[in-house]
């Protein structure tokens, strides 16, 4: 498989309709109309859909008689595993170092905090309203 290959394997993975479609095709063959269901689109949108799929390898059509029956092509997406590998196994390794760094971590934080005291609050006096401070409501003497 050639790189515009992969770029059109991805390309196609990239919607969320084309992935639920494959997904539904990961359990068997189903005609058009069977996969257009869950979906509020119009059929020439899922056609355009189906298209993309198609052009990437991903499904197959088939005509028997009225029905268009589609097939998942499993194998178009293995040079799309492929390309994914290497980077899964360097995320695991990565997670695994985490998982060792925190694992040497946990003795550390089972220790109880160490006991701490807080300081009182002071209470501060509130301010006096204008009457208590002795004058008048604005009345001149």
């Amino acid at each position: 498989m050639q790189a515009g290959d992969l770029s059109l394997v991805f390309s196609a993975l990239a919607d969320p309709t084309r992935r639920a479609i494959l997904a539904r095709l990961s359990e068997g063959e189903a005609p058009v109309k069977d996969l257009a269901g869950p979906f509020a689109l119009s059929g020439p949108a899922i056609t355009k859909h189906l298209k993309v799929l198609e052009r990437a390898g991903l499904i197959s059509r088939s005509r028997a008689g009225q029905r268009r029956p589609c097939r998942l092509e499993p194998r178009a997406l293995e040079p799309a595993a492929d390309f994914l590998e290497p980077f899964r196994a360097m995320w695991e390794e990565r997670l695994d170092r985490l998982g060792e760094y925190l694992k040497s971590l946990a003795p550390e934080v089972s220790a109880p905090p160490p006991k701490t005291t807080t300081p009182k609050r002071v209470k501060r006096p509130t301010p006096k309203t204008r009457n208590e401070r002795g004058r008048s409501h604005g009345k001149k003497r």
